[in-house]
């Protein structure tokens, strides 16, 4: 099959490698920003096309993320349906996208509707563990799956778990089949140049009855290591975080006076009450409320989509920050959170590397506490060394792991801090940045991404040749609004207008249900089409109007 219009080269080459994989896991590494979707659904098309596979199983971190796949995959002309509760898609559907955290608890029920021919998509596949509940619940799933296809732009776990279907060589280190690496995606003008500038100082703190004082030049107790650097991250003294953060603004400030009016700025916190103080330094500072997110609030991920779009100048977030959080306009960032292990550090810098369509490509800056442990990271970026599994010797001690994988109880106090620790005194400044790629190669245009108008798509029993009921074209073909969407609402509107009918004769809603459940010749609402949720409504309609 030839490969279709406006993929980059790299998606190019991972496709045609792809024509040749039978059996087995294949695994993309490639850098955030780089656009791994892209191969991984044109790979789903070209196999749904061929009938080589009856559906797709598209599995990821977060609910949000699986609304993001359903949205990428209907501009394909596939249509999955996000956060579904079983792997037998709903009629008219390709596939179905859910969490990692579905899928384990429903393994047993999933393993049994799983067939050879499901292809399988694990995106972020490093939140896999093979010896913990998410791996085990996949690979117990979906492991009758013929075909896995694993995603990652930092393919290890800071745990140094196996990841389930990965291959490693002899010294525990990942072997992807392809590797796209940050450095290959600054040169072809993928993703952004970044700068990291670190920052350090003299710090005093006091431990106990001691009174400490160090720069992070300095050797020091490796119990002391934490309280030196929670001391660069106060909010507390004005010479430690609040001033890098003045440096940070004036540096935003200039962008969006200049050249990028709409900029944005990150400053990733340690913890909620450490982002309210980060949040009230900024407001302070440029005399505006900076938005602030935390995973535990229920409508995080609607502020970060409000934040995508607006032109707010600053967000402050904990645990948010991670896969699936796409604002290409930040171009300023501050690391300011307790977690220091490579993949979150990757997957923070990851934030600031997207590109705008029809800007030129422009660098980005992260401000960085000088710690050695940060340092080191920014430096394997730099030389492009990837390694991606460490062995359990080499993982920091004093780091945490902040992402949003199983939950594990956290400690009293994360920084593993003793209760008489007292930031005293710190005097903070930028040093010298350390470019990421930055001058080395002349930066190309980035290739049009563009959007495939594929060729008719029919998985074997699973989708009808036209999408019921007006559903915007035929499968394979790009539609304006997703399937799933478009079932979500007629589903809201059934619902609201059984209330209103179940009022008007003095009945239950599941009366109502049931009643029109019989006439259109369904037995539960959730297994209804688009086509059968149309006929709901005008069944409803007709009924209140006194006609049926």
């Amino acid at each position: 099959m030839p490969l279709p219009p406006g993929l980059r080269v790299w998606q190019q080459e991972v496709l045609e490698k792809m024509s040749a994989w039978e059996r087995g896991t294949f695994l993309i590494a490639a850098a955030p920003g780089a656009g791994k979707t892209r191969p991984a659904l044109e790979q789903a098309v070209r196999m749904l096309y061929a009938r080589e596979a009856d559906r797709i199983a598209l599995v990821c971190p977060t609910a949000p993320l699986t609304r993001q796949w359903a949205e990428a995959a209907a501009r394909l002309g596939v249509h999955l349906a996000p956060d579904a509760p079983e792997l037998t898609p709903p009629a008219g559907f390709h596939g179905v996208a859910v969490t990692y955290a579905r899928v384990a608890q429903s393994a047993e029920r999933w393993a049994s509707q799983c067939t050879e021919s499901t292809i399988v998509i694990a995106d972020e596949a490093h939140h896999l563990g093979e010896e913990l509940a998410w791996g085990k619940g996949f690979a117990l799933a979906l492991g009758r799956a013929r075909r896995w296809l694993l995603l990652s732009g930092t393919p290890f776990r800071s745990d140094a778990s196996a990841i389930p279907g990965v291959d490693y060589d002899s010294d525990g280190v990942t072997q992807p089949d392809y590797a796209y690496g940050y450095a290959d995606a600054v040169r072809d003008g993928v993703c952004r140049p970044v700068s990291f500038i670190p920052f350090d100082g003299t710090m005093s703190w006091q431990s106990g009855d001691d009174t400490i004082e160090a720069s992070f030049a300095d050797a020091v107790s490796s119990d002391q290591r934490a309280r030196r650097y929670r001391t660069a991250i106060s909010t507390d003294l004005e010479g430690a975080l609040p001033k890098i953060l003045r440096d940070a603004h004036r540096r935003l400030a200039g962008l969006r006076e200049t050249s990028h009016p709409e900029a944005g700025g990150l400053v990733v916190a340690a913890d909620g009450e450490h982002a309210r103080a980060v949040a009230a330094s900024l407001h302070r500072i440029t005399g505006t409320p900076p938005v602030v997110v935390m995973h535990t609030d229920p409508q995080a991920h609607q502020k970060l989509e409000a934040f995508t779009h607006s032109g707010e100048p600053w967000i402050v977030a904990v645990n948010m920050v991670s896969e699936g959080v796409d604002i290409p306009r930040l171009r300023v960032g501050v690391y300011a959170t307790a977690a220091k292990t490579a993949m979150i550090f990757r997957q923070i810098v990851g934030r600031f590397v997207r590109t705008i369509p029809n800007r030129p490509i422009e660098g980005s800056w992260l401000y960085i506490p000088a710690e050695p442990t940060l340092r080191a990271h920014a430096g394997e970026i730099h030389r492009e060394l990837v390694p991606f599994l460490r062995k359990k010797e080499e993982i920091d001690p004093d780091a945490m792991d902040a992402m949003l994988d199983e939950p594990n109880e956290k400690p009293e106090d994360e920084m593993g801090l003793v209760a008489e620790f007292k930031a005293l005194n710190a005097d903070m400044a930028p040093a010298a940045q350390l470019d990421l790629f930055g001058g080395s190669t002349p930066l190309k245009e980035p290739e049009p991404a563009g959007v495939r108008m594929g060729a008719q798509i029919q998985p074997v029993g699973a989708v009808p040749t036209a999408i019921p009921g007006g559903g915007g074209g035929i499968p394979g073909q790009a539609v304006e609004v997703p399937l799933w969407q478009q079932r979500q609402r007629l589903r809201e509107t059934r619902h609201r207008l059984v209330g209103e009918l179940g009022r008007t004769r003095r009945a239950t809603q599941r009366e109502v249900n049931a009643w029109v459940n019989k006439q259109i010749g369904i037995t539960r609402v959730q297994d209804a089409t688009v086509e059968q949720l149309e006929q709901s409504i005008d069944l409803i309609e007709r009924a209140l109007l006194g006609r049926a």
